[in-house]
């Protein structure tokens, strides 16, 4: 009996252990073959640049793994969490704020595109033809907003106080020898209002869901070598303590390949410009 009660024992310590380093593993990926496993944060659903890039790792033993979301925030939380590697989602300033806000220990890997904002009209063929006092339509977000005046700014028709920074409001406004009228509308709506205003300020992604190509409807189109642009350049994310990995370096590397951006210029055609 007292044979059987140490057998137990024995039994009871080792399910233990066993148990034990079950668990200290549980939240990492199997490496099969000894291939590294990157598990990449994106909006939406997959698409053919990261389709291309998850080919090319892939003949290095690097497996890409796509992790979709369908908002905003939860792509930085689970990289801070660990829940993911890297992700590339937004923009720089936002990232800067998120990261700010949140209190993040998240960093800039490295740079992808930019998705220029335009001018459009149904009214107008140049922005030479604005007459005074003619309505400009806006979105009424101050990262949308601000960025349209700037716009504007950059084409000559306004100028903004030069301490409202990146993110100018119409009250900014300090010169306007036209006599614009700025109207603020939900960015989502500027298409549907397009025809009762003169020209509108479009950001790259409702301009395109609307239809438009933006290097080819625009009358005025953000220039990507614009240095005061940066801000706006779509990023790479990853942690202070993963982003000196191997693997996580290549993700990087081979996005920002001519290959890769020669493909960028042939899928988006202008509607996403490669900025590496």
């Amino acid at each position: 009996m007292k044979r059987l009660k140490g057998l137990r024992g024995i039994i009871f310590i080792l399910l233990s252990v066993i148990g034990f380093l079950g668990c200290g593993k549980s939240s990492e990926e199997p490496k099969v073959d000894g291939k590294k496993i990157v598990k990449l944060g994106i909006n939406g659903d997959e698409n053919v640049i990261w389709e291309n890039v998850r080919d090319q790792l892939a003949k290095e033993n690097i497996e890409l793994k796509f992790i979709n979301f369908a908002d905003y925030i939860r792509p930085n939380l689970a990289l801070q969490e660990k829940e993911i590697d890297i992700n590339a989602f937004q923009t720089e300033i936002y990232f800067d704020n998120f990261k700010k806000e949140h209190k993040l220990s998240i960093i800039n890997l490295g740079y992808t595109v930019l998705a220029p904002m335009g001018v459009y009209s149904k009214k107008l063929n140049d922005l030479s033809q604005l007459k005074d006092g003619a309505t400009v339509a806006i979105p009424n977000d101050s990262a949308n907003g601000g960025r349209a005046l700037l716009l504007l700014q950059d084409a000559g028709l306004l100028t903004v106080n030069k301490d409202a920074g990146v993110f100018p409001r119409v009250k900014d406004i300090v010169e306007n020898p036209k006599n614009l009228k700025i109207v603020e509308l939900v960015a989502t709506q500027i298409p549907r209002s397009i025809e009762d205003v003169d020209v509108a300020a479009i950001n790259n992604g409702v301009a395109v869901q609307a239809g438009y190509s933006p290097l080819q409807d625009s009358i005025y189109i953000e220039d990507f070598k614009n240095e005061r642009l940066k801000p706006y350049f779509n990023i790479i994310a990853s942690r202070d303590d993963n982003q000196d990995k191997p693997e996580i370096k290549r993700v990087l590397e081979i996005y920002q390949t001519a290959e890769n951006k020669k493909l960028i210029d042939e899928y988006y055609k202008g509607s996403s410009i490669a900025v590496f």
